[in-house]
């Protein structure tokens, strides 16, 4: 199969490409998402197979406006109107109780449940509302790698297995959306899956309290959102997370074990221990914001060095802020191990 690029002026086209089953990858301002229309049992079929992703796995809906939601759900909440007004579109997905067979199963992995985004990129947008239905969206990517933040990362891992791929630039933020879930309407909300819309800032949207879910599922669960599986956006390099006063010791450690390192870090760490690594990935300063959008770029990028390396390590940041939702994402890559001095 020929994988088209399609830039602002061929939306049109990437639409009708939706609108007959087909897919095509498109820009968020997280990560780019692989679109396939959302009543389309067959597309949507596609995207698993074309991933690699397990069937158990549910997929955000993408919608172009809050109203959209409401063909599939009854009765929206205050809180859930409050809270499209605040943040959509934007990187917040709501989970929320579905109107029996409003959607296919194979969206909803089986759940009487359904997530649900409004993305904050004109392109897609544009493309949801001229293919005139809601778009299935997983990170674009093989499954269980890390997600793509840019065409080229699209194009590496999916040229050949789908249509297109619309150009929208590199995201701006980096990581998946907050996943909230809204499905009990009695009970707290829940994150299920940290994103740049924090716990400090739903909460003072809401003014109440808003539970972190840490649980992640085992191999015989069904997750109710993306990204809860143990190990995830790992690259075929071990990955190891490094906190801030651990760095002499690791990079001492790996030398005297012969591993040739790559680093993760941003440019005070990177230039303390520059010389006692074989590459460096910089983050563009020392914020979790910058680790935040540079962290799956960056490892696919040491990932894929000429270099041959045979170990990643990667700065640990504090769990605050989007500090939370770039933890969580290397906690996985790294499959939860810290340096310990041996």
């Amino acid at each position: 199969m020929e994988t088209k690029i399609f830039d602002q002026q061929h939306i049109a086209e990437a639409a009708a490409v939706i609108a007959n089953g087909g897919l095509v990858a498109f820009p968020t301002e997280t990560v780019y998402g692989l679109g396939a229309s959302a009543l389309l049992p067959d597309a949507v079929a596609q995207v698993y197979q074309v991933k690699g992703r397990p069937s158990d796995n549910p997929l955000i809906v993408h919608v172009a406006a809050p109203t959209q939601v409401e063909t599939y759900v009854d009765n929206l909440s205050p809180m859930a109107k409050q809270l499209m007004q605040t943040f959509w579109p934007g990187p917040l997905t709501l989970i929320f109780n579905i109107k029996p067979n409003s959607l296919p199963s194979i969206v909803t992995g089986g759940l009487p449940t359904a997530a649900f985004r409004m993305p904050d990129h004109p392109q897609t947008v544009a493309l949801i509302q001229q293919a005139q239905q809601p778009l299935v969206g997983p990170s674009a990517n093989t499954s269980g790698k890390p997600s793509p933040t840019s065409v080229d990362h699209v194009w590496h891992d999916l040229h050949g297995k789908i249509a297109g791929i619309l150009e929208g630039g590199a995201t701006r933020i980096g990581v998946e959306s907050t996943v909230l879930d809204l499905s009990d309407p009695s009970g707290t909300p829940i994150i299920l899956r940290p994103g740049a819309i924090t716990k400090e800032q739903l909460e003072a949207v809401l003014e109440r309290d808003v539970l972190l879910d840490k649980h992640l599922v085992s191999a015989g669960e069904t997750p109710k959102a993306p990204g809860m599986k143990y190990k995830h956006y790992a690259p075929n390099t071990r990955v190891m997370m490094v906190k801030d006063a651990d760095w002499a010791a690791a990079t001492a450690w790996a030398q005297a074990n012969h591993f040739k390192v790559g680093v993760l870090a941003g440019p005070e760490i990177a230039e303390r221990v520059r010389t006692e690594t074989a590459a460096v990935y910089q983050y563009f300063n020392d914020s979790a914001e910058a680790a935040a959008r540079g962290l799956f770029a960056g490892l696919r990028a040491l990932d894929e060095s000429t270099a041959g390396l045979n170990l990643l390590l990667a700065a640990a940041f504090p769990e605050e802020g989007i500090g939370a939702a770039y933890m969580n994402r290397l906690k996985k890559a790294a499959n939860h191990e810290y340096f310990q001095e041996k």
